[in-house]
């Protein structure tokens, strides 16, 4: 019987609450063993501190240990506060980072997938004035494969992935930015020589995300984090799930935070977390 670790999160957010309420929504796949991790009296609801991210954190821990050592088979994340993480000498910028680098891989990336979209990020938790030199032929190739990977364990036997133009208009053929021709269009040249999905672009941004809802991809790659995320959380954020790619075991998590405002309140949905342990459980 596979086992999905489910983290708590910040216990002083929503994570407890839309977990139990997830738990016993009768909505789950059987046949899985989950056990949770965390210690939930470590948090005040609404009231985080040091004690609550210590205990975010230690459940982390033990989750790559239990996927290491070959105890569990999945994890889904609880949400994080990832300023109480770093208060604590957390070097990553995101959970997504966090288990790459447990994992020791470099061949990484984030993704999210919803009842409309599927988005992978070319560049995950930067700064936006950071993202024209981020973005390299190789980054996008490497992120690309990843996703058509993910599709395909799906079930989608040749993906159609739409790349997103960095710039508006998709750069008005150098008008408006010139990273579509020295470095997006190159890309996706390579990323179709390899045969792995179809890809095409470099789309117009402001007008891809809805032919991608409309059917007509299965997958849009956008170059930036809020480029990508603010057409599917608009879409979907009662069920899109954060999937980190390429680790050897499969990771999810819910697409919000940890709501401390809501915290306790009896407010808060727990929708994207059972697609998360959904998601989780067909990939394991």
């Amino acid at each position: 019987m596979p086992r999905i670790l489910i983290t708590l999160g910040d216990p002083a957010g929503v994570g407890p609450e839309v977990i139990d309420l997830a738990l016993a929504s009768h909505q789950l796949p059987r046949g899985f063993e989950i056990e949770i991790l965390g210690d939930r009296s470590a948090g005040t609801p609404g009231k985080p501190d040091a004690r609550s991210a210590a205990a975010a954190l230690a459940a982390l821990d033990e989750a790559v240990r239990q996927l290491k050592n070959g105890t569990a088979d999945a994890v889904v994340t609880g949400p994080v506060a990832k300023e109480g993480l770093q208060s604590l000498g957390f070097p990553f910028p995101g959970q997504t980072e966090y288990f790459a680098a447990a994992f020791g891989v470099r061949n990484y990336g984030m993704l999210l997938t919803g009842a409309t979209l599927t988005v992978g990020l070319a560049t995950i938790h930067e700064p936006l004035a950071k993202v024209p030199e981020l973005l390299t032929v190789e980054r996008i190739t490497r992120i690309g494969t990843l996703t058509a990977e993910f599709l395909k364990r799906r079930g989608v036997h040749q993906p159609r992935i739409a790349v997103a133009g960095l710039n508006p208009h998709a750069g008005e053929n150098g008008a408006f930015g010139d990273e579509e021709i020295r470095i997006i269009r190159p890309a996706i040249d390579q990323l179709n020589q390899a045969g792995t999905a179809i890809f095409s672009g470099p789309a117009v941004p402001d007008a891809i995300f809805r032919d991608a809802a409309q059917g007509r991809f299965d997958a849009v790659l956008a170059m930036y984090h809020d480029q990508g995320l603010i057409p599917l959380k608009l879409l979907d954020f009662d069920t899109a799930v954060n999937v980190t790619l390429g680790l050897p075991k499969p990771r999810t998590s819910p697409d919000h935070g940890t709501a401390f405002s809501i915290a306790g309140k009896n407010l808060a949905s727990p929708s994207s977390v059972i697609a998360a342990i959904r998601l989780a459980c067909e990939l394991a």
